[in-house]
């Protein structure tokens, strides 16, 4: 016991220095990059990654530097308000815009790569107002999953500096946490309130919110706090999905208690669901996929 204590205190006394140096680089590569690009527009939603890679940017000297965060029904409002935050806290000029996803009917129909007619929106928007390299906060984990808004990326020339600079999600974590964004390093992955609408069921804006409003109710109710809450809407109804450990927890009393919240919710924008909990799935909500890749939803 002792000798496996003492060989377990080496090791971490050995690869600690490691894994701060690597990191380093990292932050190190990231901003030589920016500073090759000179002018630098960050397309920032409000996660962890784009708020990471908006504080690097922030953080190079001598460039010009623009953040853009889009705002529409699909977007979280605590996600706005983050950047909003975070622009005040470090001084960003922050440009607020509407990418006009919503007038498209190809995004609106809902079909499996809802997110390149999102995507292509958004850098559309970007572009006509700016004239910086855009940047995104994809990282090298999401290369394996399948990712249309990739491939509206790449038709707008947009670059992404922790693909560029082989950085995984574990890393862009291991960086907010180097340049000092504390908590919001363990930031929990929330995609677009799109990605909670089965696919072919056509996206509804007034239904978006009330997703909003029931994750953030689970996530209040629920003690200790979920890891992970989607609200599901599909066509058989409104399907909860909770981590493991928090549906263990959910007992048949709460669930029903949770459940009249959630009808309540709905009911009071005309919507009836039945409703149900289940353990959460990558991609659940993603119907009529042939490939095996995962969906990050």
């Amino acid at each position: 016991m002792l000798i496996g204590s003492v060989c377990d205190e080496k090791f971490q006394q050995n690869t600690r220095p490691q894994v701060i140096e690597d990191v380093s680089e990292h932050i190190t590569k990231i901003r030589a990059l920016f500073a090759e690009m000179k002018e630098v527009s960050v397309a920032v939603s409000g996660g962890i990654d784009s708020v990471t890679l908006a504080v690097l940017a922030s953080q190079t000297p001598n460039i010009s530097i623009q953040m853009y965060h889009a705002v529409s029904p699909a977007v979280p409002s605590q996600a706005t308000d983050r950047v909003k935050q975070l622009s005040r806290d470090y001084g960003w000029s922050l440009q607020i815009l509407d990418a006009h996803e919503f007038a498209d009917e190809d995004y609106l129909s809902n079909p499996v790569n809802r997110c390149f007619y999102c995507k292509t929106n958004l850098y559309k928007a970007i572009s006509a107002v700016s004239g910086g390299v855009i940047v995104s906060g994809a990282n090298t984990d999401d290369l394996s999953d399948y990712r249309p808004g990739l491939d509206a990326a790449k038709n707008a020339s947009v670059r992404h500096p922790y693909v560029e600079t082989l950085t995984n999600k574990s890393l862009v974590r291991s960086i907010a946490k180097q340049i000092g964004l504390g908590e919001l390093s363990e930031l929990a992955a929330s995609p677009c309130l799109s990605s909670r609408v089965e696919t072919g069921i056509r996206i509804d804006p007034e239904l978006l919110p009330l997703i909003n409003e029931t994750e953030r109710l689970i996530a209040q109710s629920v003690f200790p706090e979920p890891e992970t809450v989607r609200c599901r809407v599909r066509s058989a109804g409104v399907v909860i999905e909770l981590d493991d450990r928090s549906m263990s927890r959910l007992t048949t009393q709460k669930r029903q208690t949770l459940k009249e919240k959630i009808n309540t919710i709905f009911k009071y924008r005309g919507y009836k669901y039945p409703v149900n909990f289940e353990v959460y799935k990558l991609g659940s909500a993603f119907i009529h996929i042939k490939s095996t890749r995962a969906v990050e939803s």
